[in-house]
This record gives C-alpha cells, sequence and structure tokens, in this order.
C-alpha cells in the first residue's frame, strides 16, 4: 500500500519482500507530495501494479537453488504425465501452463527461498482488473500445489505455507422448467439428449458426462444404472438414473450397432464433448433466446445443468416435495457431504433449514411448497411437475 514519510512530504511504497522505500509519481512524472494526496498516491501505485513495472529482483547467492521457474516447469511435466495417465484433466493442465508461465514471467529467476506470500498476492494484484475471486482461487490452488509437489518430492521447503485464497462464491443459478424447455427445444439433437442427461442426472458435464459409454450402463431388476468416472475427483461411483433418462439411453443402444467405447451421448461427429465446443454451442443458444441481454440468465452454463439437478433434489421436485439429505445428494453428484452442503445445502437445503424453522415455532411447510419458490438467484424457481 501506499504511505506517506513526512520528513520528505512525499508518497512511496515499499516492494513486497523488501525494505526498499520507492517514491511515487504521478502522471506528469512528478513525485506526489502532501499528506492530503492519498488518492492520488494510491491511483500510482495502483497503474504500478496493472504495468507491472516492479517485478522482484533476486539477490545473488554462493550455492545453486531451485528457481521459481523451476518449480513451474516440474509441476508443469506432472500436469503433462497426469493428462497421458488419464488422472489429471486436460482442462486443469491448460490453466496451470496459462498461470504458471504468468507467474515466471513475472519472478521466475528469483530462488524460492527468496519468495514471500507477498510477493505473489503483488503478482495477483497486477490483474486486479480481470480477476474475480474465483480465479484468483484457482490461480493460488494451482500455485500452492506447485509448491507442494517440489516440497514432497524434492524436499524444496515451500515459502507459501499459509497463503488464503479467496472463499468459495459457488455460482446457485439453476434453470426454471420454462428455461429447461425453451433450452432443450432450441438445442439440435445431439446437444439436446447430452444438455437433458446433465439435468437430470447432476452428472459434471465434460469430465463426467461425455466420457460415458454403453459399457458404463448397467441394467438391474430396478431400473437402470451407471458406472461413473470422474477425472476431477479420480473416483468411480454407481448411481441410479432416473427413468427419463434410462428410456433415452436404450432407445439410443437400440438404434444400431455400436462401439463400446463410443461416448453414450456423443456429439455430430460421433465423438464426445469437450468444454470448448460444449460452450460454445451453449453461448450460441443463450444469443440466440436473449438470454444475454438477461442479468441472471446470461450467466447459465452447461454447469448450470449440475446445479439444477441439486436444486430440484434438495427442494423436492421430483418427489412430492421431499427434498433429499446433503449425504445422498453428496453420492449422487459425486462430492463429500461438505463440499455439497458448502455449495447447495445452506441456499437451498430444506432438509437442514426444517429444524431451524421448527425451534423458533414455525409450522411445516406444505408439501411441495419449497420446490415452487422462487429461484435464490432471481428466476422462477424448480416446480413439481403435475402427474
Amino acid at each position: 500500500m501506499a504511505w506517506h514519510w513526512q520528513q520528505t512530504d512525499a508518497w512511496y511504497y515499499t516492494p513486497p519482500g523488501t525494505k526498499q522505500r520507492v517514491p511515487l509519481f504521478d502522471e506528469r512524472g512528478q513525485r506526489i507530495r502532501g499528506k492530503d494526496q492519498k488518492q492520488a498516491a494510491e491511483l500510482a501505485l495502483a497503474r504500478l501494479k496493472v504495468n507491472g513495472q516492479w517485478k522482484p529482483t533476486a539477490v545473488p547467492t554462493d550455492h545453486p537453488e531451485w528457481l521459481v521457474a523451476r518449480v513451474c516447469s516440474d509441476y508443469l511435466h506432472y500436469c503433462e504425465r497426469g493428462v497421458t495417465a488419464g488422472t489429471i484433466s486436460a482442462d486443469h493442465r491448460a490453466a496451470a501452463v496459462r498461470i504458471l508461465n504468468d507467474l515466471s514471467g513475472y519472478c521466475g529467476a528469483m530462488p524460492v527461498s527468496q519468495l514471500t506470500r507477498d510477493h505473489v498476492r503483488f503478482w495477483i494484484d497486477r490483474h486486479e482488473t480481470s480477476r474475480s475471486p474465483a480465479t484468483v482461487r484457482n490461480a493460488i490452488a494451482i500455485v500452492l500445489a506447485a509448491f507442494n509437489l517440489a516440497e514432497d518430492n524434492h524436499e524444496v521447503r515451500n515459502p507459501l505455507v499459509g497463503l488464503k485464497k479467496p472463499p468459495p462464491r459457488p455460482r446457485l443459478q439453476s434453470f426454471a422448467p420454462d428455461d429447461e424447455q425453451a433450452l432443450v427445444g432450441a438445442a439440435a439433437v445431439p446437444f439436446r439428449q447430452f444438455l437433458f442427461a446433465a439435468i437430470h442426472t447432476g452428472l459434471r458435464p465434460f469430465c463426467e458426462l461425455a466420457r460415458l459409454t454403453a459399457a458404463d450402463v448397467i441394467e438391474t431388476e430396478r431400473g437402470m444404472m451407471w458406472r461413473v468416472y470422474s477425472s476431477k475427483t479420480r473416483k468411480t461411483r454407481k448411481i441410479p438414473v432416473r427413468k427419463e433418462v434410462a428410456d433415452r439411453v436404450r432407445t439410443l443402444l437400440k438404434a444400431g450397432p455400436r462401439d463400446p467405447g463410443a461416448p453414450l451421448f456423443a456429439n455430430p461427429q460421433g465423438k464426445r464433448w469437450r468444454k470448448p465446443t460444449g460452450g460454445k454451442y451453449f453461448r450460441r443458444i443463450r444469443h440466440q433466446l436473449g438470454w444475454d441481454q438477461d442479468p441472471v440468465r446470461k450467466r447459465y452454463s452447461c454447469y448450470t445443468c449440475r446445479h439444477t439437478f441439486a436444486h430440484r433434489m434438495l427442494s423436492g421436485y421430483w418427489n412430492d416435495g421431499a427434498g433429499c439429505s446433503i449425504e445422498t445428494l453428496a453420492e449422487l453428484i459425486g462430492d463429500t457431504p461438505k463440499v455439497a452442503f458448502d455449495h447447495y445445502g445452506k441456499e437451498w437445503g430444506q432438509h437442514y433449514q426444517e429444524p431451524l424453522w421448527a425451534a423458533i415455532g414455525v409450522g411445516r411447510e406444505p408439501a411441495g411448497h419449497s420446490a415452487k419458490a422462487g429461484n435464490p438467484n432471481g428466476s422462477a424457481g424448480p416446480q413439481r411437475r403435475s402427474r
């Protein structure tokens, strides 16, 4: 932050990780003076951060050390091996490449022993005009993962222990029934099948649902189940499938011979849906429906299908208003109960809110009431269908 030194009546800042006193200048190149010029000093410091005019300088040492760039490179090689082995998603690798290359350009020549948490915070502040809290959280998580790997595999002390990430801010939009009908009605058949299955199963669209094959379909006496592998959690689980989805899958399987390894919900080229392509298709439909002009609907994405499933399960949309427990939801969508509660339960978990109302003497809501409630994001919420 900018600070005023009374002895010179001028404003300065101290680069993180140093004890230097660096003067601040206005847009005309003049020193900023006067105790009442705090706003001008803060603006000058903000310009420095945005323009990246200050970078940390490494102090020469007498013995070879791991450099920040080597830590970043080592983690990127680890991600590359993980993608080849199927244990790390290509999306994570792409994010790691983008973030760690940027960090290396900022302080890659610095020995790890000289790096501080302030350096990383300053590096993040350089992007403050374009980085949301969610993006900052993801960037810090990848940087910490890189240094944790170096510490685990090479005994390089992690200097970033204690670096805090912004708290998660889940985007809790969910489709109202009318939104769902408009969405699937505007989509071409292959994408329509994909979106319908995503809404009615809650699977992660691209790292779970898109990878599903005919070999993962299991028929039982009670109905259809799917064997789902997640490249995000690296775990496999078996989940029951709603009848509407099961019927569509059986129709797909009866359409003709199918390679057991081919995706069940294929794109128009017969291959699995990938995030860039699926996102492009979704944005096109969002624009076609005019949703990009709506303050809530413009934030809809393929991942909103998963949120919609969670909202409907917790509100009893398919079960006469009797919402399921967080533990049940977590098992179905492949999250831990804590993650499911943090993301969905606090806002949509009527099952957990009911005891709070009962404790203050307010009676139970009529069955189905919560399922007809409005969305917390401002649009109409899921409504239980008449039978």
